[in-house]
């Protein structure tokens, strides 16, 4: 019944932002049409918590070393919050060059078997789509 998730990243800075994710975190991608880049991610999983309020939805990445990940940034001139232990994982921020931020995770819990990770998958072919009128 579902195929797939999209999920969108808000930012007041678009471009920057698209390019961060395609040049630093190297997602591969393809050109929608006029610069809208729709990235693939990897295996993905889906929680529900009690909620703060209604209509509140979080996203974060997922990694296997989240010192390593900050590292790996830092040597890029890219800040990240300090790791912290949260119990279920090892969760730092990163911050995006729109301004906003980012959660990456190592986690600590089970992971669904269609979550674990996968070999890298290969750039997706840029292609353009004309924008419906």
């Amino acid at each position: 019944m579902i195929t797939g998730a999209h999920s969108i990243v808000y930012s007041r800075k678009p471009e920057a932002d698209r390019a961060f994710l395609r040049d630093v975190l190297q997602l591969p991608y393809v050109d929608a049409g006029e610069g809208w880049l729709i990235f693939g991610l990897p295996p993905a999983e889906l929680a529900v918590h009690p909620p703060r309020k209604n209509d509140l939805h979080d996203f974060y990445f997922i990694c296997e070393d989240a010192k390593a990940f900050v590292g790996a940034m830092a040597k890029r001139k890219i800040r990240c919050s300090p790791v912290q232990n949260m119990g279920w994982g090892l969760l730092t921020r990163v911050s995006l060059p729109g301004g906003g931020t980012l959660g990456v995770y190592q986690p600590r819990h089970g992971r669904p078997k269609g979550a674990r990770r996968r070999p890298r998958p290969q750039a997706l072919p840029e292609t353009t789509f004309r924008k419906a009128r």
